[in-house]
């Protein structure tokens, strides 16, 4: 089996399949595993967020392995630290008294009592929809709906066809909580006046615990793609798949960057399926995930990875640095533009973790961009971006140095170029409108022995989430082969599948 891709939902995928037997290779163009995870002058340029360590602990238990014993995980008494130009700073806590007790202190009792009642109805979402949406390799309706029939108030909990902002807005007098919690939109590409309410779940998702991985999440990724190699997967980076062959009934091999042709019958894409309806792969999958060109891109990011001395206020391991106003920002990126004075999300990677600091810290800033398909030319100069920035910063009266320059600076058109046919977007096709949760491709492709993973695959972004998908792939996979196996047990001509194609099991090369 080939996985093409070693981003987390690769790795996921090619670690699963190792534990059960397979014989599995697992490519990719960069030198490095963890696709977007990854570093740029020795700090962080993706993903800094570890949320649902379930998923990773279950992901090494299926290995045979125990996820404390791969990698060094701190829990985060401080989930993230919020910064407003008025002087205020709001830290939410692992502790949720802590949390409401510092709302209390910032927006008095009525804020603390709805920020319990906005708390509940996040947790009311996210265990509904767990199940049902997240753990299970599709949305189930039949499994949403025994939810709703367990719960009946969940449906008034969902809010449909209200946005994420509608919903803050009505759940907050403090407009601080309401920009504040309107961000978690961004955290799947979103805007919070487009993102649907029902997405106001990513907030129990952070509660329930935020940990800090020594070394980063480039370790966590090194750590499954390690792990992989131990059960006798093969790692083989430096190249990439450049062509996905099918012979008209299904998937037969792929040939690689380096000239190198596999003949295989299953292949797991860890990459934005739009690249597959672009053609990037060959003609013969162009029609693997149709809905990926239909719908419209999430949200890209201007990403600084720096090292540098610190001189401001202090700082957590997780910081956002507010404007005055979001309004202009978000509609702003709605139509493809940028505004001054972004909101920043900052990683101070070596804070807020019991260690003294460091002569030069690690920091990743990230500003979100609106996707290429919205700004094809891209033509903001790197001295206007270098001011939004750390102009804004200055505001906060912070500054880093020394002054990072252009090599520390990922834009959407890089991000273009390390996941082609992605436009940039770093959550693939974008999560607004009410059903966007349940159009993602899922791990079976409409290309028999063709499967699919990664944060633009059901369940979507996020590195759990990635992780997720990638062990979906993984199952449907097995599950197909055993279904292939008893067919032709039964007789049945050419063990073929009576379903539709989208549901068509693997063909028998390895």
């Amino acid at each position: 089996m080939i996985v093409a891709g070693a981003g987390i939902g690769g790795l996921a995928a090619g670690l699963s399949l190792a534990a059960s037997g397979r014989e599995v290779i697992v490519t990719d163009r960069a030198t490095h595993p963890g696709g977007k995870i990854r570093r740029v002058n020795g700090a962080a340029a993706g993903p800094t967020v570890l949320t649902l360590r379930w998923v990773f602990e279950a992901l090494f238990e299926t290995a045979g392995a125990r996820l404390s014993d791969r990698v060094r995980l701190t829990p985060l008494d401080i989930l993230a630290r919020h910064f407003w130009s008025d002087g205020t700073t709001l830290d939410l806590h692992a502790d949720p008294e802590a949390s409401a007790a510092a709302i209390r202190d910032m927006a008095g009792a009525r804020g603390e009592a709805q920020f319990r009642a906005f708390s509940d109805r996040a947790r009311r979402l996210f265990d509904g929809f767990l199940d049902p949406v997240m753990r299970a390799p599709r949305p189930d309706p039949a499994g949403i709906t025994r939810a709703l029939i367990r719960d009946p108030g969940l449906m008034r909990a969902m809010a449909p066809g209200t946005s994420l902002d509608g919903l803050l807005q009505r759940s907050f007098d403090d407009p601080r909580l309401a920009q504040l919690f309107g961000r978690y939109a961004t955290y799947v590409g979103g805007l919070p006046h487009r993102t649907p309410a029902l997405l106001s779940l990513i907030w129990e998702a952070e509660a329930a615990g935020v940990w800090a991985v020594e070394g980063g999440l480039t370790a966590l990724a090194q750590a499954v793609g390690d792990r992989f190699s131990e059960l006798g997967g093969t790692l083989r980076l430096g190249t990439g798949v450049r062509e996905i062959r099918t012979d008209g009934a299904g998937v037969i091999g792929v040939a690689l960057d380096d000239g190198t042709e596999i003949a295989t019958g299953t292949v797991i894409f860890n990459g934005d399926p739009r690249a597959l309806g672009l053609g990037l792969l060959g003609p013969a999958v162009e029609a693997a995930a149709p809905q990926a060109l239909r719908r419209a891109r999430s949200l890209s990011a201007e990403v600084w990875s720096v090292r540098g001395r610190w001189h401001g206020p202090n700082l957590a391991h997780h910081n956002v640095f507010f404007r005055d106003d979001p309004r202009p920002e978000f509609r702003a990126l709605d139509g493809g533009a940028t505004a001054p004075d972004p909101t920043l999300y900052l990683c101070a990677e070596d804070r807020g973790l019991g260690q003294p600091p460091c002569e030069l810290d690690r920091f990743e800033i990230i500003v979100n961009a609106s996707p290429l398909t919205q700004t094809p030319s891209e033509r903001k100069e790197f001295r206007e971006c270098r001011m939004r920035t750390f102009g804004h910063l200055e505001r906060f009266g912070a500054t880093i140095s020394p002054t990072p320059g252009p090599d520390a600076l990922t834009k959407p058109k890089d991000f273009e170029a390390l996941s082609p046919g992605s436009a940039g977007s770093l959550y693939g096709q974008s999560p607004h409108g009410p059903m966007a949760a349940f159009s993602r491709p899922t791990a079976r492709s409409a290309v028999p022995g063709l499967y699919l993973a990664g944060g633009g695959v059901h369940p979507g972004p996020g590195v759990p989430m990635a992780a997720l998908s990638g062990m979906r792939a993984a199952e449907a996979i097995t599950t197909d082969r055993a279904s292939l196996s008893r067919s032709r047990r039964a007789g049945m001509p050419g063990g073929m599948s009576t379903g539709s194609a989208t549901t068509a099991p693997a063909r028998s090369r390895s």
